[in-house]
């Protein structure tokens, strides 16, 4: 898979008052049925009283599209639609992958995301050079300067990238929206 290949759907909903659980409800179910269709690679969900964010991404457009036309979907979008102000809003991303929020939602302070940032990739700077001490001490020519720095620096990015930032933007959402 091609980082660049990764398509986001941004997802918007305004939930009427007093509604708000049972679209929890739903958006639980939703998430999980979404999270089995092909290319599927996670979900970040926002919340601001009544407004909810859900950042979907899959590996691609065919994937997405495939999600999208669902037979699935469809139901719980009819399902969901009586809980909602305004109707399903939805847009697409194809340029990049987004760690906090979508540009077009409120953006969290940059202090906030250095702060989160920082949380998740010290660890990381510190553990995965210890990790990969074996491997250069076996192959000489991959533990010279250059290429030590790209294998860990790779490790790094990828793994703040694809597995933890996600999961630490989730952990800390109330705190990296709180106003």
């Amino acid at each position: 898979m091609n980082e660049l290949d990764v398509v986001t759907l941004i997802v918007r909903h305004r939930v009427k008052a007093g509604q708000e659980a049972a679209y929890e409800q739903w958006l639980r179910r939703t998430t999980r049925i979404a999270s089995t269709y092909p290319g599927h690679l996670g979900v970040n969900v926002m919340r601001d009283t009544e407004r909810f964010v859900c950042v979907l991404r899959f590996v691609g457009t065919r994937e997405l599209q495939c999600w999208l036309d669902s037979s699935e979907r469809r139901h719980l979008i009819d399902e969901v639609t009586p809980l909602l102000v305004e109707g399903d809003q939805t847009e697409t991303e194809t340029s990049h992958e987004f760690w906090f929020t979508p540009s077009s939602a409120p953006q969290p302070p940059r202090w906030k995301q250095a702060c989160i940032t920082f949380l998740v990739i010290l660890p990381l700077s510190l553990l995965v050079p210890l990790l990969w001490q074996p491997v250069f001490a076996r192959l000489p020519w991959l533990g010279g300067y250059v290429p030590s720095n790209v294998v860990i620096t790779l490790s790094i990015v990828v793994m703040v990238v694809y597995l933890f930032m996600p999961k630490v933007t989730r952990l800390f959402s109330a705190w990296l929206n709180a106003r």
